[in-house]
């Protein structure tokens, strides 16, 4: 009988490995272009929408607004000059952007286009906000239960 060592995560991961791949990282980043990396900052930004949107979790909401900013910031543009770009009174974007206004698909596809994501992100994101809301106040949901087709099913059986 042969005596096999099982492999450990050690063997696989460790510190020497871990420093080499951080190394590795930041030398390739130190490669890449003004737009390139600002291209990686911007799919960053997108992937936090995306976890956003997919993750279940209904106690941290984030607004439109605050996916925005960072937008904003990456870019170092004012909310002012997102509003010209949109052809909007900065007030107008601003009800929009924290909820205040529901969207339209008008602005919706400004925000696509300005962000490069899909249009339906930025609506999940306002369903999701609502949902939220909902959620919170806890009864509420309650109230829905009577929409369950089971309910339906129990009305036909008799």
């Amino acid at each position: 009988m042969k005596n096999t060592k099982e492999i450990q995560p050690k063997d696989i991961w460790n510190d020497k490995k871990a420093v080499g791949l951080k190394e590795f990282i930041l030398l390739h980043s130190q490669q890449q272009s003004e737009e390139q990396k600002l291209k990686n900052e911007l799919l960053s930004i997108r992937f936090q929408l995306e976890d956003y949107i997919e993750n279940d979790n209904y106690t941290d909401k984030l607004k439109i607004v605050d996916f925005v900013k960072m937008y904003l910031r990456l870019l170092n543009i004012s909310q002012k000059k997102l509003a010209i770009l949109f052809e909007m009174k900065d007030s107008n974007l601003h009800k929009y952007l924290v909820g205040e206004r529901k969207l339209n698909a008008s602005f919706v596809l400004k925000l696509s286009s300005f962000s490069h994501t899909p249009p339906e992100y930025w609506l999940r994101v306002e369903v999701k906000n609502e949902l939220i809301e909902i959620i919170k106040e806890g009864s509420k949901t309650e109230k829905y239960q009577k929409y369950d087709y089971r309910n339906l099913l129990a009305v036909s059986a008799d």
